[in-house]
């Protein structure tokens, strides 16, 4: 049931209501965010809105000034993803006012991560905030909650132990090869995309002995430039089925709409390495390997979920930290609220709360 209007709201799914095929779907690429936030601002009685989309999650923040705003967001985010109304029913969350801006909170602190305390997603969230300011889709009520959100990751990350050796995808990814492969040193390893994330990938695998490490991307600038890190080889991505043939352990994450790794390319590649075992790790949403590559002998394919679950076992000193940081955003969220909600019933007048 929607809390009468108007309300400050979050609507959006993430890992802990979306399976990761669905969470695939609900992915919003540059043209997908352009379209999504044309229709958000045709929605009648929407003032204000930012759109959060990470690899684990795609939410939206704003301000209602109508009960019925939220069935018109629904049936956008299912026109602009292709999810049915059923899907968008069964992941999506929503959220108002006070509860909208702890899970705010929460998530720009790391408390509501797949793999808790990471730090990327602090990035994720200011990067949404300056694209949303930079189209005018924010506004006094959007700007005051982003801006101490903000403050009160930094003093989260400051005044508690929940980023304590930082973990991220791309650690636990390269602590995954190290497990299976004990000394990384023999091993061939290729890292595809070289964006934020490959070259994390790159720098993790350096720093746990990987003696040969290749990157391909499709700009070759990018692949030379992440090499480098490693001492590495650039690739391009043409010369990924005569990469893919040599390595032993497949680290992709491209910003790819498609597959970059199909069952095809792998049978072709396992072939020129017989009673060779290859190690997949998708670290990409929409993923870049195609998932029944898995079912090929010497194949193993490890996801996004699948990493998670693994990080859970390293977490375990973090989770004492939790319940402290979700009481310091408790009391941040109690402050704030009081200063937001008289702008809510008075409507937007176009000066920041103060």
């Amino acid at each position: 049931m929607e809390t009468p209007a108007p309300a400050l709201f979050l609507l959006g799914a993430s890992h802990h209501t979306a399976p990761l095929a669905v969470r695939e779907k609900l992915s919003l690429d540059a043209a997908r965010v352009t379209a999504l936030a044309e229709r958000l601002r045709q929605v009648s009685g929407v003032r204000e809105f930012a759109l959060l989309n990470t690899c684990n999650r795609v939410e939206i923040y704003g301000v209602a000034a109508e009960t019925g705003v939220l069935t018109g967001l629904r049936r956008a985010l299912g026109d602009i993803t292709g999810c049915t109304p059923e899907e968008i029913d069964a992941v999506c969350r929503q959220q108002h006012n006070h509860e909208a801006i702890a899970h705010l909170f929460e998530v720009a602190a790391g408390l509501d991560s797949q793999i808790v305390g990471e730090a990327e997603i602090l990035g994720q969230v200011k990067d949404a905030y300056a694209a949303a300011q930079e189209h005018r889709w924010t506004g006094p009520v959007l700007n005051r909650v982003f801006q101490k959100t903000f403050q009160a990751a930094k003093h989260i990350r400051s005044s508690t132990a929940i980023g304590q050796g930082q973990i991220s995808v791309a650690s636990v990814a390269v602590d995954l090869a190290g497990k299976i492969f004990g000394d990384l040193a023999p091993t061939r390893v290729l890292v595809v995309g070289a964006g934020d994330i490959g070259l994390k990938t790159v720098q993790a695998f350096q720093s746990r002995g990987a003696g040969s490490i290749t990157v391909a991307s499709r700009t070759l600038a990018k692949a030379e430039e992440a090499a480098a890190v490693a001492g590495g080889w650039a690739a391009s991505m043409a010369e990924l089925p005569e990469v893919l043939a040599t390595a032993d352990i497949v680290a992709s994450s491209t910003s790819s709409p498609g597959l970059i790794i199909t069952r095809d390319l792998t049978t072709t590649a396992m072939k020129h390495r017989p009673g060779r075992p290859l190690f997949l790790i998708d670290l990409a949403l929409p993923r870049d390997i195609e998932p029944t590559a898995a079912t090929l002998p010497n194949v193993y394919l490890y996801n996004l979920d699948d990493l998670a679950r693994i990080a859970e076992d390293n977490l375990a000193h973090r989770q004492a930290e939790v319940a402290k940081c979700r009481a310091i955003l408790a009391e941040r969220t109690a402050a704030l609220w009081p200063q937001i909600a008289p702008y809510l019933s008075a409507g937007s007048n176009g000066r920041d709360p103060v």
